[in-house]
């Protein structure tokens, strides 16, 4: 292919996606054409390894969708989660920054208190009330100090057929067991990965094409709990469970949990067009990936 002036192209330069496993990569990996960097690439714990492997691949757009996202385990762990949650990406962002290309971000409601029963804004106090939060709202400054053109994307209770997450948990409990307990104070919008990715492409073309970018909240309706979300999943895929609703003092972890995940989803609608996920018919794509709809195997 050439050029309007005779010389020759050379190749496309990729849309570069950090996370090779997780649910949200897999997703971008499924709906478009991709570089998704594993650990092998590029490792989380190695900040420079991440800012090596942009400025080599020089993509045109880099997104994050890789995290430490053990949220116990970082208790024990925060100097190690730091690094995966805040030092790299600030290392990713320097060198979009350097590149003058855009970096979209994916972070987390937990950057919040989780209290009070509003949805969170995009300007509302942050105050995180564990080291997994902690560490995703440093990486959030991290991006913002950088001066790279960026957008930060906070979601919450991500699920899909990929991965680990509380759809997956809830099936494979029921296989053995016809009654759960299951918290039923905190309330959230549960997110397919699947609308996650393709809200992250619209915002990468956006930003592309001049976008300013920023913080954007995105999340499923409608909002609901643990053990409605437990309740439905049971219903979609046929299972005969009892889901018994029980606060989240029964339930002790040692991360604290937001009681009140719920995020406004208003401006992301307004600058990008993007509605919130509905995460119903997620649910229905994710049970039919796994084999879990009634009379499919």
């Amino acid at each position: 292919m050439e050029n309007i002036d005779g010389t020759q192209a050379g190749p496309a330069r990729p849309l570069m996606v950090f996370g090779q496993t997780g649910q949200v990569a897999r997703a971008l990996g499924a709906q478009a054409d991709v570089l998704a960097l594993g650990r092998a690439e590029a490792d989380l714990a190695d900040p420079a390894s991440c800012f090596a492997a942009i400025k080599a691949h020089r993509p045109r757009a880099v997104v994050n969708a890789a995290a430490w996202t053990a949220v116990d385990a970082a208790e024990d762990h925060e100097a190690d989660a730091h690094i995966v949650n805040a030092e790299a990406p600030g290392a990713m962002a320097r060198a979009c920054a350097e590149l003058d290309i855009p970096l979209l971000h994916v972070s987390t409601d937990y950057v919040f208190d989780g209290s009070g029963q509003g949805a969170w804004h995009e300007t509302d106090p942050v105050s995180p009330q564990n080291a997994y939060g902690r560490t995703k709202l440093a990486g959030e400054a991290a991006v913002r100090a950088s001066g790279a053109r960026h957008v930060i994307l906070r979601t919450s209770w991500v699920f899909s057929a990929e991965g680990a997450n509380f759809v997956k948990t809830m099936l494979r409990l029921s296989e053995t067991r016809d009654r759960l307990s299951v918290v039923d104070d905190q309330i959230g919008g549960p997110t397919p990965a699947g609308d996650i990715a393709a809200a992250l492409l619209v915002m990468a073309r956006a930003m592309e094409a001049g976008h300013t970018g920023g913080t954007y909240h995105y999340g499923g309706a409608p909002q609901i709990s643990w053990a409605g979300f437990a309740r439905a999943i049971f219903a979609q895929a046929g299972r005969d469970v009892t889901v018994q609703p029980i606060p989240t003092a029964d339930y002790p972890t040692p991360a604290a949990r937001p009681l009140n995940s719920r995020l406004d989803c208003s401006r992301i609608r307004a600058d990008f067009g993007i509605p919130p996920a509905d995460w119903q018919t997620g649910l229905t794509r994710a049970l039919r990936d796994l084999g879990a709809l009634p009379g499919r195997a």
